[in-house]
């Protein structure tokens, strides 16, 4: 049997809000902070993809007998996680992106991954994509039943079970709160879901850094976002890196290195401000290819207001993902309680 769906595939993506949106047809699910990825079951093996169309297959090679024994032929949309002790390790996830097969065989063993599936796009020749999401759920339900190392995420259509989930399961590692229409069909590479997060974040492209004055390493990553022309907007810079990270940003950024600025004329980092106080503002410029993800607090005129903080790498995310609008439209979301968006 061939399947009707072949990698790549885009994910469907979801847009953050400051609220969940209430009523009948929404139904809710636990944010997963993992890898998102497409699991192709194929007869002989499964195809992992990550949410940018890369294979995964290497780097979770424990994966591959329990995807066979949990599923059916057939395309399944869902996370990739990472869990130690009682909680989701979203670091030790990225430590499984490394390039020596001996050190990914070691940490499948030390911290082996699970899949937890959230939609199906295709069950043996039947592409299902275009049928409603409770539909695709029910299917998906019939499936994945028991939890283990692949399972099918717990889902809920009570608005109250889902605030639970966001106030309790915090601790846990879980980010927030999905909410998706039952009626839905599967638009791939449409932000047509709503997140709901407990911090306000940002997936940013690194263009620059400037050295560290405390000792070995960087001292601040210089952050951008594309705008509409294809340009690279300086947004601003992150703040307080630990050491380790300080050494391991310059390890990632140093081959990078350029003497082109990649950051747009008019949106630059440099140059004296009221900030600076006659500090040493030379930065190098990278090729801005890694991405990473911080925390920030809000945006003014177009930038960060204050430093941002470093929270992780993104190696599943491409630098063309990362849009000046999009960072805007999810600024004006909250990050505080999620009561409900009036429908």
């Amino acid at each position: 049997m061939k399947l009707p769906l072949r990698p790549p595939i885009a994910p469907m993506l979801a847009r953050l809000e400051g609220a969940l949106p209430q009523g009948e047809g929404w139904l809710y699910e636990p944010k997963w902070d993992g890898f998102r990825a497409l699991a192709f079951r194929g007869r002989g093996a499964t195809v992992l993809q990550s949410r940018n169309g890369q294979p995964l297959d290497r780097y979770f090679p424990e994966l591959q007998e329990p995807l066979t024994e949990a599923l059916p032929e057939g395309v399944f949309d869902g996370e990739i996680i990472v869990q130690t002790g009682s909680s989701l390790d979203f670091e030790a996830l990225l430590q499984r992106i490394h390039p020596a097969r001996s050190r990914i065989e070691r940490l499948a063993r030390a911290t082996p991954a699970s899949f937890a599936v959230f939609d199906v796009l295709a069950v043996g020749d039947s592409d299902l994509r275009a049928r409603p999401f409770a539909e695709r759920r029910r299917r998906l339900e019939r499936i994945a039943r028991r939890p283990g190392e692949v399972f099918a995420t717990p889902q809920t259509d009570r608005l109250d079970v889902a605030l639970r989930w966001y106030r309790e399961l915090e601790s846990q590692g879980i980010e927030g709160v999905i909410a998706k229409r039952a009626d839905q069909p599967y638009l791939a590479g449409e932000r047509a879901m709503i997140k709901v997060k407990h911090a306000r974040t940002a997936d940013c492209v690194i263009g620059g850094y400037r050295l560290s004055s405390k000792g070995a390493g960087i001292g601040s990553l210089l952050l951008g976002a594309w705008d509409g022309a294809g340009e690279l907007p300086y947004l601003g810079f992150t703040s307080s890196l630990a050491a380790a990270t300080r050494r391991e940003a310059l390890t990632r950024l140093k081959p990078l290195e350029t003497a082109r600025n990649p950051f747009r004329p008019d949106r630059s980092p440099g140059g004296p401000s009221r900030w600076s106080r006659g500090r040493e503002l030379a930065w190098i410029a990278v090729e801005p290819k890694p991405v990473c993800e911080v925390v920030y607090d809000s945006l003014l005129s177009g930038r960060f207001r204050h430093a941002a903080h470093f929270l992780r790498w993104r190696p599943d995310k491409r630098p063309e993902e990362c849009r000046e609008a999009t960072l805007r439209q999810e600024a004006r979301a909250t990050s505080g309680p999620p009561t409900h968006v009036p429908t």
